[in-house]
């Protein structure tokens, strides 16, 4: 695993996750994904790697277009509210 692999690219292995995210947060990362080709799975590595790294995951370009998809999406959620998201109760 991690093998480097044609012109500097790295073989890994994948497993299937039902990661549960909150409903208006996976849209924005789908349709991010979608407009740079990526698969949501590919988006979310990037993201996390970068952060592992203390590393911004996103320039100014790419914040501005997620400000639009937020607004699109009425997402309003903040790097504040992490950790303290609760389940709405289904009636």
């Amino acid at each position: 695993m991690g093998e480097r692999r044609e012109a500097g690219r790295r073989e890994v292995e994948r497993v299937q996750t039902g990661v549960r995210l909150e409903k208006r947060l996976l849209k924005v990362l789908k349709a991010f994904a979608e407009l740079h080709d990526l698969s949501l799975g590919d988006l979310l590595e990037g993201i996390v790697l970068h952060a592992f790294e203390g590393k911004a995951p996103f320039g100014p370009e790419s914040r501005r277009r997620i400000a639009e998809l937020k607004a699109v999406y009425g997402l309003d959620l903040q790097a504040s509210d992490s950790h303290k998201l609760v389940e709405r109760r289904r009636t």
